[in-house]
């Protein structure tokens, strides 16, 4: 195998996926690549991944290669991590074979992730999973009793400047699907006209459907300084102990946000905002909600979230696969209804217009010369 490109490299995937092209090679240091980030580098149409880590270790079945194997992008692994110093962002490289040519000089050895491989370590990933499970539990009761304050009243909601009362909210999370269930509750969105909130990502993910975010959440690491330029609110999300890093991009913007500080997920602070100020209907894109989806998140329980939807589940409705449960179709029965519908008036004006009249006495009397009557 032959492939040369141009290499961009990040050892975080969502802030790689911005800056790439169609022909690059993109370099990338993610343990059981996800879902999610290989439908961003599939859509980026690049040439191949080269990943210092193990793209599907087997621990658990992450579907992020099957993915790129669908859109025909070679995956290649490589043990050297120091390749991330020897090669400069935007150079060519070329992979010969087994090995990456760097200015002439092969700089290591790489392997294939064929189909075959893949489908061997998912066999391992299906049959690990019991045990994932049984982890993933112990996990979750364990942080739920640390986190119990997010049910119980003792972190403090702030007040938002967004006046959520009594209306839709509407969050969004770049997360699976997202893309597809904001297509299939447009409609929604343009009648009822829900509070847009975005987390992190999901802030330029609204961008990219042609809406204003009214508020972003989140930590800050992977939202365009576009969208949060054009945000009406920000919030960031802090750890428990007050401390914000994201604060700080935000103020280098010079922007204004309020803090919230909270354990859990940004996704999860989103919704306690929202049912905190009074929404009405909290409805959710693109959010994590099985073990899988936390597993590819890099987190080993779902202990904030398990009791955040504990605490709104009256009021969420979640988006997530609206997009299969319905697809409209085009009918020609429908056309044809709605034709015949525009022809009865006209048809009505038409007979009762004098020349019509006219026109029909000398159509009879025509007639009657015809027959001899």
């Amino acid at each position: 195998m032959y492939i040369k490109g141009k290499l961009k490299k990040d050892r975080k995937t969502k802030n790689l996926t911005n800056r790439l092209k169609p022909g690059d090679i993109a370099l990338i240091a993610h343990k059981d690549l996800d879902e999610v980030a290989a439908l961003s580098l599939a859509e980026r149409k690049i040439s191949c991944v080269i990943n210092i880590e193990e793209t599907i270790s087997g621990r658990y079945p992450n579907q992020g290669p099957a993915i790129l194997l669908e859109a025909n992008i070679p995956m290649f692994e490589i043990k050297n991590p120091n390749i991330f110093q020897l090669v400069k962002e935007g150079e060519i490289i070329e992979i010969i074979d087994n090995s990456i040519i760097y200015k002439g000089k092969n700089i290591g050895d790489c392997e294939l992730l064929d189909e075959n491989k893949v489908n061997q370590l998912l066999e391992i990933g299906y049959q690990n999973i019991e045990k994932e499970l049984e982890d993933f539990i112990e996990n979750t009761l364990e942080y739920a009793k640390k986190e119990k304050g997010l049910v119980t009243g003792k972190i403090p909601i702030p007040k938002t400047k967004t006046n959520l009362k009594d209306k839709h909210a509407l969050v969004v999370v770049r997360g699976k699907d997202y893309k597809a269930d904001l297509e299939a509750i447009s409609s929604y969105i343009s009648e009822v006209h829900p509070i847009l909130i975005g987390v992190d990502g999901g802030g330029d993910a609204l961008l990219d459907f042609g809406y204003t975010p009214h508020m972003v959440v989140g930590d800050m690491d992977s939202i365009s300084d576009k969208c949060l330029k054009e945000a009406g609110e920000i919030i960031v999300h802090a750890y428990p102990d007050g401390r914000a890093p994201g604060l700080e991009r935000v103020k280098s913007l010079g922007l204004e946000a309020t803090i919230f500080p909270a354990p859990g997920t940004s996704e999860d602070i989103a919704f306690l905002l929202a049912y905190g100020n009074g929404a009405d209907l909290i409805v959710a894109v693109g959010t994590h909600t099985n073990m899988i989806d936390f597993l590819e998140k890099g987190r080993s329980g779902m202990s904030s979230t398990f009791l955040v939807r504990l605490k709104v589940g009256s009021k969420l409705v979640d988006a997530k696969g609206v997009n299969k449960l319905y697809h409209s179709s085009f009918k020609l029965k429908y056309v044809i209804g709605i034709a015949i519908a525009a022809l009865i008036p006209i048809g009505v004006i038409t007979i009762r217009h004098p020349l019509f009249r006219e026109l029909m006495h000398l159509f009879k009397i025509r007639i009657r010369m015809i027959l001899g009557i």
